[in-house]
């Protein structure tokens, strides 16, 4: 009885709702007839007028650059790699193969200068290097404090990404280069110094080789100097300033006469993993997008490395009786260096004779000319990366392929009928071998005559980690 009566009440009042949505709507569509007629005529006049201030809007906004999302990926992952290299890469190959108790200092190096070039990069660096100035020899201040820098600017060497990523991937490089001086001056150069030393050779240096090299306006790129990812704007450039670095501090104490055995070879050969792997992005990423030349340059870096680590290996078996790790890890270096320049012309056959003709000759220069010439290289950075880079360069002079060319450049070398392209790519090294060699060296001696370069000889010989920084590994 309860239900029957609770399901008439609720049927009534449904009625009454649906009677007053009705009335509602009929209302409602009533109104909307008569305000019709009025409206219709005004939007009819305003659509002419929208029509004609559409083109002037459009005038007005230009359109965004078309960025390629699969470029602008692969360059992002690239850049990350080539960050890699330097931290933790880079530190843990130098760390390893000095002392336990300079461990420290010499990762903090590597550490201090990744922050130290990232800050200058933004200021005035990059500007110095990429964009055009007043002359070849050195880029302008447009991008001073990346001004001018917005989402949509772009560079006119990567037109398909942003002009953010192509700046921050050139950063690493930037970072890598004086990071890679270190190797010849550790145990025995003040930390201040350092600072000092790296800071003005980036601005004064490594700007200057960048802009001739790779900066469309820059002379030795208008000249059609072959150096795709570094061979001299890298690796010669750090090389030799290295070289003068080492001249200019003086040997270590005991080198020559006392056992200077490395820390810890297994640091060291994850440091050298950690570059191979990060090199990928250095070559492939060259390419500045996702393409053919991307996948040939990643193929000869791979054919290149491990051909130079088992040619060094073999001559150091051959030479020595046993085959050790220091020697396959520096010839896997080598063969990196040695590709670098090259990775973006030549084919896989070419990159067996880029690997494996350093992989032996600079095995003889860390070692033989070293101990002849008698100049402590601590690391080997002038002997793997100077010497591994004027090879590389002028051997990108003989295998250049007009069929492989980067990017559609249709570049060709001797073996090819070129015979004039070995004699740009010497230049090429003359020119950096001078302006970073003199320019190191005047730096060096500047920093000198003000604060000094080299650290005490107690500190020295009780290690820099404590002095130069307060704290040990034990």
């Amino acid at each position: 009885m309860l239900m029957k009566n609770y399901g008439k009440t609720g049927w009534e009042a449904a009625q009454v709702a649906l009677a007053a949505v009705s009335g509602l709507v009929m209302t409602s569509a009533a109104a909307f007839a008569q305000s019709a007629p009025a409206a219709a005529p005004a939007a009819a006049a305003a659509a002419p007028a929208a029509a004609a201030a559409a083109p002037a809007a459009a005038a007005a906004a230009p359109a965004a650059p078309a960025f390629n999302s699969g470029d602008t990926a692969w360059m992002l992952a690239a850049t990350a790699l080539v960050l890699m290299m330097t931290v933790p890469g880079l530190a843990l190959y130098y760390g390893g193969m000095v002392r336990k108790f300079n461990v420290l200092a010499t990762v903090m190096q590597s550490f201090a200068i990744t922050c130290l070039v990232t800050v200058l990069w933004i200021v005035v660096e990059y500007s110095l290097a990429f964009t055009d100035g007043p002359t070849p020899w050195i880029g302008g201040l447009s991008r001073f404090m990346m001004n001018g820098l917005t989402l949509n600017s772009i560079n006119p060497l990567a037109g398909t990404i942003p002009e953010s990523v192509f700046s921050t991937y050139q950063l690493t490089f930037a970072i890598i280069t004086p990071a890679l001086i270190c190797g010849s001056l550790v145990d025995r150069m003040k930390f201040s110094a350092l600072l000092w030393f790296i800071g003005i050779w980036s601005i004064t240096v490594y700007a200057v080789v960048a802009h001739v090299m790779w900066e469309p306006t820059g002379y030795f790129f208008k000249a059609g100097m072959l150096d795709f990812a570094g061979g001299t704007v890298v690796h010669v450039n750090s090389g030799i300033a290295g070289l003068v670095a080492a001249l200019v501090l003086g040997k270590r104490k005991g080198y020559g006469h006392e056992a200077l055995p490395p820390h810890n070879l297994v640091l060291s050969m994850v440091g050298a993993s950690l570059l191979w792997v990060g090199w990928f992005g250095f070559n492939a990423g060259s390419a500045v997008a996702a393409n053919a030349n991307a996948g040939m340059a990643m193929l000869v870096t791979q054919i290149a490395t491990g051909t130079a680590a088992l040619a060094w290996m073999f001559t150091e078996w051959l030479v020595k009786g046993k085959p050790s790790v220091l020697g396959i890890i520096s010839g896997a270096v080598t063969g990196l260096v040695a590709i670098t320049p090259a990775s973006g012309y030549v084919g896989p056959g070419d990159a067996l004779w880029i690997g494996a003709v350093p992989g032996v000759l600079c095995y003889f220069s860390a070692t033989t000319m070293k101990n002849f010439f008698g100049y402590d290289d601590s690391l080997d950075a002038f002997g793997v990366h100077a010497v591994g880079g004027m090879l590389g360069a002028l051997l990108t002079g003989v295998f250049a392929r007009a069929a492989i060319g980067a990017n559609g450049a249709g570049t060709h070398g001797l073996l090819e009928g070129n015979a004039p392209q070995m004699l740009v790519q010497a230049e090429g090294i003359v020119f950096t071998l001078i302006v970073s060699g003199v320019g190191s060296f005047i730096i060096l001696k500047i920093i000198d005559l003000v604060i000094g370069i080299r650290v005490d000889e107690d500190i020295e010989r009780d290690g820099l980690d404590l002095a130069l920084h307060g704290e040990s590994v034990h």
